[in-house]
This record gives structure tokens, sequence and C-alpha cells, in this order.
């Protein structure tokens, strides 16, 4: 992990946050009752940072400089609101295609999505406030600078964000081996948005339950699953396919 990654101390992150820099996520310091520590704490309140209290022991892990009980992490792209996101698309004329991604917090397999969905013409990507990756250098590498290139949405309820997409006529796709449905067969034209889930627990029941439509890609080898990067990739091409099939 590299300085350029994070700020410390109170008063740096907070002229941070007054100068509109995107800020991933806040750690403070358990027990920390100083006067500015609750300021820097209504302050990102009010800018809605996600915010995690920890053991002093792990600031000092990232830094041994005077953190003052504070340490942020900087995001290398600037959020999109998902209002904004779905009326672009409409605004323009387009069918939103977006990619939802539940509880991907590896950094590698998020950049590699961002770099499918830009190649494949997707419109943005839509990730949770908790326990998504961070959108770091790392990612951005290796999304081979797509991150810079297409919208990315931060929400706090990605529960709440899907019942507004289906609101906003778009159609939540859900990739999972418990469909029966094969991709290939399944009609991926229309606005939608790919709801995609971690390799160890894929996507959230409440989440799944709120799906317009569920599908797994069909497998001919041993191996159980494909990394969900792969997955996502698949499912990219299948939408492009498709949505290029009928206008031919």
């Amino acid at each position: 992990m590299e300085e350029k990654d994070f700020i410390f101390g109170s008063r740096a992150i907070m002229e941070a946050m007054s100068s509109n820099v995107e800020i991933d996520k806040l750690l403070i310091a358990r027990k920390s009752e100083s006067e500015i520590s609750k300021e820097l704490l209504d302050l990102a309140k009010e800018n809605k940072v996600p915010l995690l209290y920890v053991p002093v022991e792990k600031l000092n892990r990232i830094t041994r400089k005077n953190h003052q009980g504070a340490i942020a992490f900087i995001s290398a792209v600037s959020y999109v609101p998902l209002e904004e996101l779905i009326n672009s698309c409409y605004e323009k004329g387009k069918d939103p295609q977006f990619v939802i991604l539940d509880q991907i917090s590896d950094v590698r397999n998020f950049g590699a999505i961002a770099r499918s969905a830009e190649c494949m013409g997707f419109n943005g990507i839509i990730i949770a406030h908790k326990g998504a990756a961070k959108i770091n250098a790392d990612a951005v590498k290796t999304s081979a600078g797509a991150l810079l290139k297409i919208p990315v949405s931060r929400v706090k309820s990605l529960a709440n964000s899907i019942k507004y997409l289906k609101d906003s006529g778009i159609q939540i796709v859900s990739v999972t081996e418990k469909a029966s449905e094969n991709c290939y067969n399944a009609n991926l034209t229309g606005p939608l948005a790919l709801l995609m889930g971690s390799e160890d627990r894929g996507i959230s029941p409440n989440l799944l339950f709120l799906s317009d439509q569920k599908v797994l890609i069909p497998m001919v080898g041993e191996t159980e699953s494909l990394n969900v990067s792969v997955a996502s990739s698949i499912l990219m091409y299948e939408v492009n396919r498709q949505r290029n099939s009928v206008k031919l």
C-alpha cells in the first residue's frame, strides 16, 4: 500500500472532504474522543463516507506517522449518483445496461470486470458503500484504465437501488449457479442490470429474491465454477451479442 492511496490526520482528512476529494473509506481509532475527531465524524456523516472503527494497532500497521487516530482511503474515481447514471442513458436514447457487484471485494477482480464492462459498452457499475473493493491505483491498473472511462455509482443499499432500477424500467438479471435457465436461451435485450455475487458467498439471498430473471453459464468441465470476473465477461459478451443480433 502506497501513501498516495490514503490520507492521515483528522485535519488533513477534513480538508480533503471539504475540497470534494472522493473518500473510499474512513478508519477511526476506537475510543477516539477528541473535539477534532467529533468534527471529523460529523463531516464524514454529512458526506456519506463509509466509516469503520478499528483498533489503533491497525492504523499503526498502515502508517507509522502521526495519524491522530484517523486514516482515509482515497478513491481513484469520482462516483456518479444512481439517478444521474440512469437518466444519462435514457436522455441519450440508450437502453441502460449496468453491472451490479455484490460483495466483490477483490481489487483485481473488480478491475477486470470494469475492463470488460467498458469494452462491451456497458453504461456503469453499481457497488455498495460496504463490502466492495477499494477503487485505488491497483484497481485502475488492472482495469487497463477502464475505471477512468466507465461511471461508477456507490450506493448505501443495493436492495433499495435494485428496487429503484426496477421502477425505472430496468430488468435485474442475476447470474447464479442456482438458476435453471441457460444464459444463452434467456432474453438479455432491453434495459438491464447484471447482478454478480462474490465467489465464496454468491449473491445475497435478499437481492436474489428481487431479481427479475436468474441465469447460469452452462459448464462442461469438472471444475464447479468460474472466476467472477470471467463469468461477468461471458455474460456481458452475451448481452452485447444479443443486442447486435437484434439490430442486424
